[in-house]
């Protein structure tokens, strides 16, 4: 019986596919860069849309799953759905993110189709920067993925496991400069009992720090790793935790506390902050380490009015 491919191991071969085209693409720059080694860049790189793999629906249809890297350590862009964000065939508007946050970003969401999808190819396609990125999404049986557990073996108690429910307490408006409390109400039967977190990769979220010289204003810098001193990295218990996102809006939003937001007595409460009017979708997500809940909402922006002030 052939084995689904671990979500691991998918995003090994996925990374090490970007890996090497950049590789590549560095080799061609470095004729002309003097310096052509890896950078970490504030701004001004592309996002691409990577596909994870396919799963099997209840329905006898197919999911195809995709996530995305912002090669960007702090840019953040609102890329509209139409020519610059848009999967084809069908439908442009799959349910993608038009909001894109810095760095990697994994199975953000997932589009349906028929069962008699065949070899045809769903592709998503990202342009900013003047660059265009894609993702190819086809129904390779190597390709099929298990989207929840990524193919580990479950255990007793994840058999046992229920996922979250999320209940929500949010204004659908706001007016600037003031501040949106959202209220996560969430319930739960507290499996898997919570372990303490790994910490992060050295290096892969730390943004750039160090300054360019006077002679090279126009090149970007690279950032040595520099890693926590042995045994000092928190591992805290996380259990079951409430993330908030934009998932589609003209700016970014300040939240604080910053996700992910532990779960106490029922609740999770945050402060948004935002510094563009507009309509904003907001997602949240609570996830109990293993299963998760996720909804979105659409909240409105405005400025203040003469007659307000």
């Amino acid at each position: 019986m052939r084995k689904v491919l671990s979500y691991s191991f998918r995003w090994f071969v996925s990374l090490t596919a970007l890996v090497f085209a950049l590789v590549v693409s560095r080799g061609v720059a470095a004729q002309s860069n003097p310096d052509p080694f890896g950078f970490k860049f504030n701004s001004g790189q592309s996002v691409q849309p990577i596909f994870e793999g396919w799963s099997k629906t209840s329905g006898g249809g197919f999911l195809m799953h995709f996530g995305y890297l912002n090669r960007n350590y702090v840019e953040t862009m609102e890329i509209p759905v139409g020519p610059d964000n848009k999967l084809d065939p069908g439908d442009p508007d799959r349910g993608q993110p038009t909001f894109f946050n810095a760095r990697i970003h994994r199975m953000v969401f997932s589009v349906p189709v028929p069962g008699d999808w065949g070899k045809k190819e769903l592709v998503w396609s990202v342009t900013v920067h003047g660059r265009t990125e894609k993702a190819v999404g086809w129904l390779e049986p190597e390709w099929e993925i298990d989207p929840i557990y990524f193919g580990k073996k479950r255990t007793a108690e994840s058999l046992k496991n229920t996922p979250p429910k999320l209940t929500l307490d949010v204004p659908a408006a706001v007016t600037l400069p003031n501040a949106l409390t959202l209220t996560a109400a969430v319930a739960d039967d507290g499996l898997p009992v919570p372990r303490k977190r790994k910490p992060a990769a050295v290096g892969q979220e730390t943004p750039p720090t160090l300054k360019p010289l006077a002679d090279q204003a126009d090149l970007p810098v690279n950032v040595p790793a520099i890693g926590a001193p042995r045994g000092r990295v928190p591992q805290t218990p996380l259990g079951l935790a409430v993330t908030w996102s934009v998932w589609r809006g003209p700016a970014a939003v300040a939240f604080s506390p910053t996700s992910p937001i532990v779960v106490k007595d029922g609740k999770a409460v945050t402060t948004a902050t935002f510094t563009k009017p507009g309509t904003y979708v907001l997602r949240v997500i609570a996830n109990d380490g293993e299963l998760n809940d996720r909804k979105d909402v659409t909240v409105t922006v405005a400025l203040k009015t003469t007659s307000q002030q």
